[in-house]
């Protein structure tokens, strides 16, 4: 057992946890987290990958939280230019679909409720004679063009989880609390490894597991449960050579993306499935994969074969279980329940990723009484590590990354900018040449970057590094030799 006692300790490294965590310690309090694998490896890089306010969420009345996210994405667009950008989405009308003037409605509600000042507004398009109609069929002859904004999931969570180590926060990954039980006045954590901490509070952000942590970990009594929801994700060759994404509707009444991925692919997404248990790993099952590439293929000229899938990934949602019929129906919003019957207990329930900062602040709000000296909100102008710079210009810091480095191409130096921001300057240090990066793991995956991600974002395996630090998995097909590098360095 350790002498320092924290403030609060939270258990769980995805989006909503790492919130909290740097939220809290910029607050002045002591603060621990603790996640059984690695940062972000559940639910937070299992997403859609999009800043949005859920259009749909409107047909359901969600107006708060619509509301809340579409203020929110340009909060985080200012925030983390580096890892998020504006993205325009093409709608085609569809006559069996949601009539025209219906869908004209909900847009204008989008472009309204949340006071948008950065991004452009709806418009109309012809699809007979704009880029975004030649990847359609020829019966799609208007859409509807609206602004939302694309984000690095996983990286957004390292990103928050970094900014809360350099604050002081004890972040530590592989790292699984085995109990947690009431001693006095404070909260008595055991981990796997046989640590012991002591904190005045316990905050439950376990995603999927949260409901688990109440009953099997913590061992309380709670009648509030989480309902598990997979949605899956196929990843394709480059379908359109457009930057813009779509989003198509179905005849079942639910919608998907396709949005541009990584330069050369496709996303497309997702399902909503009920999952059973959260220890069992969601998969894209072959009838989802089935079920987008068919759906995908009511809009797209060329269908979409299996052979065009290049990757798949799923994720679980947990979301509050609110009792909906579906899946699709359960609400997206987020519950914040609080069990102050002894030292306090915060469990967080649902959510979505781009509410993840102002949920942290709802959940300030809530234990704040707990620590009177605490000081006020303030991560809504605070840049994520690497992202101090104004979201217009990312070009400019690409070109002058080419410019103090010369053997950087355009596709390489773009990648840096659009994963470490300003930071990729640093990273690079003096180097004047590929070589001086060290070891070359391909796809301009350098030694230089892997230590870096190892020594500053908590990378422990090669899987870390290329799917959730990076996306470069997608290119480095052999991960032995960096498997074998990052355990040569970490035994060091």
């Amino acid at each position: 057992m350790t002498d320092q006692i924290y403030d609060i300790f939270v258990i769980g490294g995805g989006v909503n946890g790492c919130g909290i965590a740097r939220d809290a310690v910029g607050r002045g309090l002591r603060v621990a987290l603790a996640e059984m694998n690695d940062l972000g490896s559940a639910t937070s890089s299992a997403s859609t990958k999009l800043f949005h306010g859920g259009l749909r969420y409107l047909e359901y009345y969600e107006f708060r939280l619509v509301r809340e996210a579409l203020k929110e994405r340009e909060v985080l667009l200012r925030n983390m230019p580096h890892i998020s950008w504006p993205l325009r989405f093409v709608l085609p009308l569809h006559k069996e679909m949601r009539p025209g003037w219906l869908i004209r409605l909900g847009l204008f509600m989008y472009d309204h409720l949340g006071g948008r000042k950065i991004l452009p507004a709806t418009k109309t398009l012809n699809l007979k004679t704009d880029a975004a109609g030649a990847a359609l069929q020829g019966r799609f002859a208007k859409a509807f063009e609206y602004s939302d904004c694309w984000v690095q999931d996983s990286r957004l969570v390292v990103l928050n989880a970094r900014d809360a180590a350099d604050r002081g926060a004890n972040i530590m990954t592989r790292a699984k609390v085995a109990s947690a039980e009431r001693v006095g006045d404070l909260w008595e954590i055991t981990l796997e490894s046989g640590a012991v901490f002591r904190a005045k509070m316990l905050v439950n952000a376990g995603g999927p597991w949260v409901e688990d942590i109440i009953k099997n970990t913590i061992r309380i009594n709670s009648s509030e449960g989480v309902r598990l929801v997979r949605g899956s994700h196929i990843v394709t060759r480059k379908l359109f050579d457009h930057d813009r994404a779509y989003i198509f509707q179905g005849t079942d009444n639910r919608v998907i993306f396709a949005i541009p991925y990584e330069g050369n692919y496709t996303v497309i997404g997702t399902t909503d499935k009920d999952h059973d248990n959260a220890d069992h790993k969601p998969e894209c099952t072959e009838e989802e994969a089935d079920y987008l590439r068919k759906f995908a293929s009511e809009y797209f000229k060329k269908p979409i074969a299996r052979d065009d899938i290049v990757w798949t990934y799923s994720g679980v949602r947990p979301l509050y279980d609110d009792g909906a019929s579906s899946a699709t129906e359960a609400t997206r919003d987020y519950v914040l329940s609080l069990n102050d019957q002894g030292a306090p207990l915060l469990s967080v329930f649902g959510g979505k990723i781009t509410t993840y900062r102002k949920l942290a602040e709802a959940a300030m709000d809530k234990i704040g009484r707990f620590f009177p000296a605490m000081t006020g909100e303030w991560t809504m102008h605070a840049p994520m590590p690497g992202g101090n710079f104004p979201p217009d210009q990312v070009g400019a810091l690409i070109a002058r990354l080419r410019a103090d480095f010369g053997f950087l191409d355009a596709d390489w130096a773009t990648r840096l900018v659009r994963t470490y921001g300003t930071q990729a300057q640093e990273m690079l240090a003096d180097a004047d040449s590929a070589d001086a990066l060290g070891q070359d793991f391909g796809a301009t995956l350098s030694a230089r970057e892997v230590d870096w991600l190892i020594d500053r974002e908590f990378a422990k395996t090669a899987q870390d590094i290329l799917w959730r630090r990076t996306k470069l998995g997608l290119r480095i097909k052999d991960e032995s030799a960096l498997q074998a590098y990052i355990e040569q360095k970490t035994k060091k």
